[in-house]
């Protein structure tokens, strides 16, 4: 099923919500629309009860060229613009919502990743790059910096210093270098990317759907945890995953020596 939208689409398959930014003859840049379907989309994802994962991707060969400046544009006489109101209104809360979601996000880049579009690939938990993708913060070239959470997830996935350099430079980082960086999860060769994540889609609605969401809620809140806090936020979150049918499923196809069928409950 795809529901209707202008500027993205959104499709579920098997529990997995499939959102794809399609404007492609324009590299897929944010407008405002485009931000408006996003979280709208984003009320009908955390709104089902059987979601198994979500997959961000982009139409065409790019992911993302990030905000489309025609939108941005100086205004007349001089005057100048508040870029903080779009930060706010937008990047933040669509961010934060795909952080907080309970279930994985699975972001699948099959293109350039630019600007604010790099910063929303690194806002997901898993990210897979086709060979030919490449992840640009060219906020410099306009006089800006880099924003939509960039300077909080350049640093900690590849360290301040290639973090600084890519975003005072500007410079392409290639998807392998991504992937050495540890910036991303892994490069695909470009002739396997299409066929590696349809097996990635299936697994995402096959797999344990609450124990994903536990081991990404955990994983994101110890960078700011201290040990002893780390401790007791796993011990919350194993609680509850021992009284899941996932648990009882997942141990008795253990004993059986058969492939587990999680439910997601």
């Amino acid at each position: 099923m795809s529901a209707a939208f202008e500027e993205i689409v959104l499709d579920w398959r098997d529990g997995v919500a499939c959102i794809t930014l399609n404007r492609p003859e324009r590299l897929n840049a944010f407008t405002d629309v485009m931000q408006g379907e996003l979280q709208a989309a984003l009320d009908q994802i955390e709104a089902r009860a059987d979601l198994r994962g979500v997959v961000l991707t982009g139409a065409g060969r790019a992911f993302c060229a990030g905000q489309d400046l025609g939108q941005r544009k100086p205004l007349p006489d001089g005057q100048r613009r508040d870029l903080s109101l779009g930060l706010r209104q937008h990047y933040r809360p669509l961010v934060l919502r795909l952080r907080a979601l309970a279930a994985p996000v699975l972001c699948l880049v099959n293109g350039v990743a630019a600007g604010a579009g790099a910063s929303l690939v690194f806002a997901c938990d898993v990210v897979v790059a086709a060979e030919s993708a490449r992840f640009v913060q060219a906020f410099a070239r306009i006089g800006l910096m880099p924003d939509a959470g960039a300077t909080y997830f350049w640093p900690r996935l590849a360290g301040s210093a290639r973090a600084m350099g890519a975003a005072l430079f500007g410079e392409s980082v290639s998807a392998r270098q991504a992937q050495d960086w540890g910036l991303i999860w892994e490069c695909v060769p470009d002739a396997e990317f299409e066929a590696h994540a349809a097996a990635l889609i299936a697994r995402l609605a096959q797999g344990p759907t609450r124990a994903w969401a536990a081991t990404k809620t955990a994983l994101h809140a110890s960078a700011a945890n201290t040990l002893e806090a780390q401790f007791d936020l796993e011990c919350a979150l194993q609680r509850e995953l021992g009284y899941t049918d996932d648990y009882l499923e997942g141990m008795q196809a253990f004993g059986d020596k058969r492939a587990p069928r999680f439910t997601g409950r």
